[in-house]
């Protein structure tokens, strides 16, 4: 018994080395939610009204007087809006899954910092005090994924895929149809957004990519005066798929197995010189191992 020690000793390091070797080869990632930002215009009005009433009476005259003091401001103001989609990351999560290879880490949403005061608050703020409104607290940047990755949004994570909206377009398109007195009515969504995994020890950029996701339904309708009520739900998850496609095609193509063949490519499948018959291209059965680097 005491001779065997030493050999269980040595499979145990042996276990223990190889699961941490494993663990190497497993990076977290966490997938962040689309920022956005976009320029958003206001109008606003504000008015304060100030009434003053006197009231003088003796035992033979009675009078009164009333003086009203009024203050009106209108104008319109821009400012920058920013968020986060929440509609189209969860098909990206499920293909980095079905795929293999990484380990995801839910991200904490992002912090927006304090609500601000509208402008419409800030003039009325004057008009009552006579001060000017305190300059605004600079809000946190939803684009400054660095500051995001130091603040511990993304807490375990050894990479961040971190996707930006930079085009969305819902658009409705009605089409006669020739030789006939019916239309067609298509309804789609248009969706490009850019992506950057990002290596939260170092900042580095893994990978960098733009992917486009689209969904459309399409109606005839006669000269009845058909009304057509598009399904928003059935294009935006159209959307999500076609972009979650997208998205994972251009991870494999860039942070695949350097050297490989293309996915569904017949090079390197045999050593005979001849060139063979093209075949269809077919998915294969274990996805690809994406290496972060």
């Amino acid at each position: 018994m005491i001779k065997t020690l030493p050999l269980i000793g040595l499979l145990l390091s042996t276990l223990v080395t190889s699961t941490a070797t494993l663990a190497q080869r497993t990076p977290s990632v966490a997938v962040t939610d689309l920022a956005y930002s976009e320029r958003v215009r206001e109008y606003f009005e504000v008015a304060q009204i100030r009434t003053q009433s006197n009231v003088h009476a003796t035992p033979y005259t009675l009078s009164a007087n009333r003086s009203a003091d009024v203050t009106y401001a209108a104008g319109s103001y821009s400012y920058i809006e920013q968020g986060e989609l929440r509609n189209f990351t969860a098909d990206i999560k499920g293909s980095l899954l079905k795929g293999g290879g990484v380990k995801l880490i839910q991200a904490r949403a992002f912090d927006g910092g304090a609500p601000q005061s509208t402008k419409a608050e800030q003039v009325l703020h004057q008009m009552q005090t006579g001060k000017a409104p305190a300059k605004p607290v600079r809000q946190p940047s939803v684009h400054d994924i660095v500051t995001r990755i130091k603040k511990g949004e993304f807490s375990g994570a050894d990479y961040v895929l971190f996707g930006t909206v930079s085009s969305i377009e819902f658009r409705n398109e009605l089409s006669p149809l020739q030789g006939s007195t019916s239309a067609s009515y298509l309804f789609s969504l248009d969706l490009i957004s850019d992506f950057s995994v990002i290596n939260t020890k170092t900042l580095e950029i893994s990978a960098a990519f733009s992917a486009q996701g689209n969904g459309q339904e399409v109606k005839i309708l006669s000269n009845r005066g058909d009304v057509v009520v598009p399904n928003r739900g059935k294009v935006i998850r159209a959307t999500s798929l076609s972009l979650a496609d997208s998205v994972y095609s251009q991870l494999v193509d860039q942070l695949g197995p350097k050297g490989s063949p293309p996915i569904g490519s017949a090079a390197g499948a045999g050593n005979t010189p001849t060139a063979a018959p093209a075949a269809p291209m077919v998915r294969p059965a274990e996805p690809p191992t994406m290496v972060f680097k």
